[in-house]
């Protein structure tokens, strides 16, 4: 059986947004534990979860297609000029 990791990531979010959740809710009868939970699920959401749906997303995509270059500058130029003679 092979593991999927947008299983992981999606388990990672939903653990994050209880824990964010929990935090709130116990936060009024002890507020330093209710903080540790918001932190926690603050923690997850943007240095667990962020990193790893791009890292998976981002595989085998060249980062020069994605870069303000004066030769993508150039192709979107010619794009827009083509796309204004089409009526």
């Amino acid at each position: 059986m092979k593991f999927k990791v947008k299983y992981l990531i999606t388990g990672i979010v939903v653990l994050s947004f209880c824990s964010i959740f929990y935090g709130f809710q116990i936060k009024t009868e002890n507020e330093q534990k209710g903080n540790k939970f918001i932190g926690a699920g603050t923690v997850g959401l943007f240095l667990i979860a962020m990193p790893l749906f791009l890292f998976k997303e981002s595989k085998g995509k060249k980062m020069k297609d994605y870069m303000l270059n004066k030769e993508n500058i150039e192709k979107m130029q010619a794009k827009e000029a083509e796309n204004k003679k089409k009526p």
